[in-house]
């Protein structure tokens, strides 16, 4: 019987993701540039104060829609997502808190601590925690699983919008459905994802830039 349980899996593999993100900015923040998106203090470019995250857990849709309040907070809202519904009922909202060193993740949400472990391995995201293990897939909307073999290994803007930052760097090996980059368009926060696996050899973009429907942003070999 599964007693994770959906709240708990979300709060878990988003707070990994950003995690995750923050240590890629930090280390470019490193090279002499400051990434904003890693800033605590609540500030955010471009007037952008909301990010979506879609999962399917256990067969069921669920979308997480993080919210930056101008304390530097951060708000999440987890709703279930039937396909072809209306009604998109809420499971679980609160102030989410987290934090980790080297090891496991401490989150705070809804005033429950938990310790968690989380590993990712394409799409796919496996939660350990004293209540036992469990996993999601993290579904991204704009990641072109669709695209063909033609494209060579590019990856286009899907939309017009601005670069907000890469998750990666050149040289990078990259699996099916990973992350690569953050886009700022229709005042939400996307996250765009490889159409295969392969190494970035070129990010074609710098974070703030505006780009078009259909440019290209970087390039996998």
């Amino acid at each position: 019987q599964e007693k994770v349980g959906v709240n708990r899996a979300v709060t878990a593999a988003i707070s990994a993701q950003l995690l995750r993100e923050r240590a890629l900015a930090h280390a470019a923040s490193a090279g002499g540039w400051r990434d904003p998106w890693a800033a605590q203090d609540g500030w955010k470019p471009f007037g952008v104060a909301a990010r979506r995250f879609d999962f399917e857990f256990q067969g069921q849709s669920v979308k997480g829609t993080l919210t930056y309040l101008h304390d530097g907070a951060l708000h999440l809202a987890i709703h279930a997502w039937p396909q072809g519904g209306a009604d998109h009922p809420l499971l679980a909202e609160g102030l989410l808190q987290f934090e980790s060193t080297t090891g496991p993740i401490r989150i705070n949400f809804q005033n429950e601590l938990q310790t968690v472990d989380v590993y990712q391995k394409g799409n796919i995201v496996h939660v350990f925690c004293p209540l036992g293990a469990t996993q999601l897939v993290a579904i991204d909307g704009l990641g072109h699983d669709g695209d063909s073999a033609a494209e060579g290994g590019r990856l286009t803007a899907p939309m017009p919008g601005k670069v907000v930052s890469f998750a990666v760097r050149v040289g990078d090996t990259v699996t099916r459905g990973q992350a690569l980059a953050v886009m700022d368009a229709m005042k939400m926060e996307h996250t765009i994802s490889a159409p295969k696996a392969g190494v970035v050899t070129e990010l074609l973009f710098a974070p703030g830039e505006q780009v078009a429907e259909g440019a290209e942003l970087l390039k996998l070999a």
